[in-house]
């Protein structure tokens, strides 16, 4: 009877715990997540501590006369206003951080998130407790992505509100590179497509330091073409003036060209103006987001195909 017990006795399976996952990454890669959750609330404070210069900055850029009249300030006194320096200075470098945080972002996944755990064996071991390589590297970029998603969003929105009126002399004209960037979804793109590139060379190379340096190179390579050809993702505008031409500041100039013609020469301006900010922003963010859904659907190729 206690053989025949035994016999009919299911196996034990292994418990599942849900969550446990989730929390197995959190746990590996705490030192990624303090780091990230503390550049958020420093990015966060310095953002609303900006905003709060805006309006003395905007005076420092007012318009001023020797001697003053009942219109404008003296000279001496908006130059005694040293705000406005402080404030270009302090979007600048926030703009440049959020526009880069692609590059902090590939390298971190491709030589830690992925590429150090398969090198270590921690990944192989992982599987063999109820957990599928499929599904280890799905909350691999998950986890990941949703903080990314949800940090760099939050620092765009800060930053457009902290830049108030978008003086061009404060804070840049539009079309700058960081300027672009760091004001629009395109910023969480780059993020995320960071991420999977990342990820991908982890799998491909399987070691952390090569996995970094390949991850680098991909951002660095999507980041260059795309900055490059920024201005073809749609379609531009052209003026032509017979005799002088003049843009308005806002206008992002792609070519111009002055041809002579029976004694009058004509202008010729190809151009983006302002109003093509949110096209040219959705452009670039599919364009990312379909890099971002290749590398993730190569991952698991690569994935599947390397499995004993």
């Amino acid at each position: 009877m206690t053989a025949l017990t035994a016999a009919t006795t299911p196996a034990a399976r292994p418990v599942r715990h849900r969550g446990g996952l989730l929390r197995a990454v959190a746990r590996t890669h705490r030192t990624a997540l303090v780091l990230w959750l503390s550049a958020l609330a420093a990015a966060t404070a310095a953002l609303i501590w900006l905003h709060s210069l805006g309006d003395e900055a905007r005076d420092g850029m007012s318009a001023c006369a020797t001697p003053p009249t009942d219109r404008l300030p003296s000279c001496a006194a908006v130059e005694a206003i040293t705000a406005d320096e402080t404030y270009a200075n302090g979007i600048a470098v926030l703009a440049t951080v959020l526009s880069w945080v692609m590059f902090p972002v590939a390298a971190w996944a491709g030589g830690a998130l992925v590429g150090r755990e398969l090198e270590s064996g921690t990944a192989r071991l992982a599987w063999t407790q109820s957990v599928g390589p499929l599904r280890w590297l799905a909350v691999k970029l998950a986890v990941p992505a949703v903080l990314l998603t949800a940090g760099t969003g939050t620092l765009v929105l800060l930053n457009r509100w902290a830049r108030g009126d978008g003086d061009p002399d404060l804070v840049g004209d539009w079309y700058y590179p960081d300027a672009f960037v760091s004001t629009g979804p395109v910023a969480v793109a780059y993020a995320l497509a960071g991420l999977a590139l990342g990820a991908l060379a982890g799998l491909l190379w399987r070691r952390a330091l090569p996995a970094t340096g390949v991850a680098l190179a991909a951002a660095l390579l999507v980041h260059s073409v795309l900055e490059r050809h920024r201005e073809d993702l749609w379609p531009a505008v052209t003026r032509t003036e017979a005799g002088s031409l003049e843009l308005p500041r806002s206008a992002f100039q792609v070519a111009w060209a002055d041809t002579p013609r029976h004694g009058v020469t004509l202008t010729r301006a190809t151009f983006h103006p302002e109003s093509h900010f949110w096209p040219l922003q959705s452009m670039e963010t599919g364009l990312l987001l379909a890099v971002t859904a290749a590398a993730t659907a190569t991952a698991c190729l690569v994935l599947n195909r390397r499995l004993p």
